[in-house]
């Protein structure tokens, strides 16, 4: 069974994918660490963002798997190098390359085939799984995004930067020439901005109830 969940940068979807991955004993996969992975390799090397034949050629030579709920790149475990501010600067442009798009999304497939999968990204239910059987989109405004990822710690940045690079990381998103971020129609859309993280999860959760109780729904 496939649960695919798209929404735009900042909206939880990661928390909430392993939230209900957990719960119903369902793999989980972040597609964006895929990207996040080639951006690593990418700075790495020097490398730059719009350079897409160098990026292409980084792309197909890496061994991308994940092991153990982890993302592994040529064999070594990378999940906690993938957030700095620098990735985040880097990915819009680098997933917004097509042929590393198509090369990401591969991976993607070759990795959950014949699994239960919970999968998070910007086309999952458009581009990835189109045939999933459970499809969401989650949103939320720019500044409830923009708060949430404050509230992580993870970033230097101020909380009026985090919002203009998520309004910046959106419009990247939404007019990319493949796997652009889209509300298609047969996904079920969830504005989150005022719901908790909880209230989210419960709502993401019974729609897999009841596809799981009613398959022909």
């Amino acid at each position: 069974m496939i649960v695919a969940i798209d929404g735009p940068a900042g909206v939880g979807k990661s928390t909430v994918a392993r939230f209900v991955a957990d719960r119903f004993g369902f793999f989980n996969l972040n597609s964006g660490s895929f990207y996040r992975a080639v951006s690593l390799r990418a700075l790495e090397k020097g490398i730059g963002a719009d350079d897409q034949a160098e990026l292409t050629e980084l792309a197909g030579s890496l061994d991308l798997d994940i092991k153990e709920g982890r993302l592994h790149l040529d064999g070594a475990d990378v999940e906690d190098k993938l957030r700095s501010d620098a990735i985040e600067s880097m990915v819009p442009t680098v997933s917004a390359c097509v042929p590393v798009r198509r090369i990401v999304n591969d991976h993607i497939r070759r990795i959950t085939a014949g699994m239960d999968v919970v999968a998070e990204g910007r086309d999952m239910t458009s581009v990835v799984f189109p045939h999933g059987e459970v499809k969401l989109f989650l949103d939320a405004s720019p500044m409830a995004r923009a708060e949430r990822r404050f509230r992580q710690g993870t970033s230097e940045l101020s909380l009026e930067e985090i919002a203009r690079s998520i309004e910046e990381r959106d419009k990247i998103d939404r007019n990319k020439e493949e796997g652009s971020l889209k509300i298609t129609e047969e996904a079920e859309y969830l504005d989150t901005s005022d719901l908790t993280l909880e209230e989210v999860c419960e709502k993401v959760s019974g729609k897999i109830k009841e596809y799981i109780v009613d398959p022909g729904e």
